[in-house]
């Protein structure tokens, strides 16, 4: 199993960033795919998942409305678009997936947000 973070990097707040993760290894249309953060000190947080065929989808309150999850089951990849970009979004971000009782992590990408 293999994951893979693309896409983070600096922008100004306001900004948009979109984020791609790159699944191998597994039969990745038949499990749910999720998006973490994590800033120094804190807990690795869940921003948001997707179900395996993308009709269902769980946002963290902080993010609701500004980033939205989605998923291309063909290519196996997971996206987070992030619009409006706020200072407190800056984090590394994790794509993530659970297979039976076993977890797969990502090597994550910074985001950060600053002027």
């Amino acid at each position: 199993v293999q994951l893979v973070e693309s896409g983070g990097g600096l922008v100004q707040p306001g900004g948009s960033l979109r984020l791609s993760c790159a699944a191998s290894g597994f039969s990745f249309s038949i499990y749910i795919m999720s998006w973490y953060r994590q800033t120094p000190g804190k807990e690795r947080e869940l921003v948001a998942d997707i179900s395996s065929a993308g009709g269902s989808t769980n946002y963290a309150d902080s993010v609701k409305g500004r980033f939205t999850i989605y998923r291309d089951n063909a290519k196996k990849k997971v996206y987070l678009q992030m619009n409006s970009l706020k200072p407190e979004d800056t984090a590394v971000y994790y794509c993530y997936t659970r297979i039976s009782r076993l977890k797969y992590w990502g090597q994550g990408t910074q985001v950060t947000v600053s002027s």
